[in-house]
């Protein structure tokens, strides 16, 4: 993967890490106007009411991308490191992302948040762009071994 690839990864997953670290600010009152924002924008019907056990709910989910965004970008860094070698670590992360987005965007259309099956799809496309365009999930076309 070139060096602008790997600079966008870096740039996508730290997105993912300032992402969940809103999220983890909705569990706190004084520090929840981000995520009352981002459920507007979404299409959230009215105020939301964040009582204990959404804020327990926001505030964990943020702490989940956060930690997400974290891995990926240790586990990104380990696959540009294997170089083409990495082939089936490309896979996995992408067939996990893929299992995300599914879930993920289902979970938004069922309860009305249709908008972020949107910007997942942004997110998913920010993922894909790089990996499709390297070619880094393709196996190397021949393996020498002297």
């Amino acid at each position: 993967m070139s060096p602008f690839w790997q600079s966008w990864m870096k740039i996508w997953c730290g997105a993912v890490i300032v992402f969940g670290a809103v999220l983890a600010s909705g569990a706190f009152p004084a520090t929840d106007g981000l995520v009352r924002t981002l459920y507007d924008v979404l299409g959230s019907q009215g105020r939301p009411d964040f009582d204990a056990t959404a804020r327990f709910s926001v505030g964990l989910m943020g702490a989940v991308t956060l930690g997400w965004g974290l891995t990926l970008g240790a586990v990104i860094d380990a696959a540009h490191r294997l170089g083409e070698r990495a082939a089936p670590v490309w896979r996995m992360i992408t067939a996990g992302i893929f299992v995300w987005y599914i879930i993920d965007g289902a979970i938004s259309i069922a309860t009305g948040f249709s908008l972020n099956a949107v910007s997942n799809t942004a997110l998913l496309a920010g993922y894909l762009v790089p990996v499709m365009a390297s070619g880094v999930m393709r196996e190397p076309t021949s393996v020498s071994r002297a």
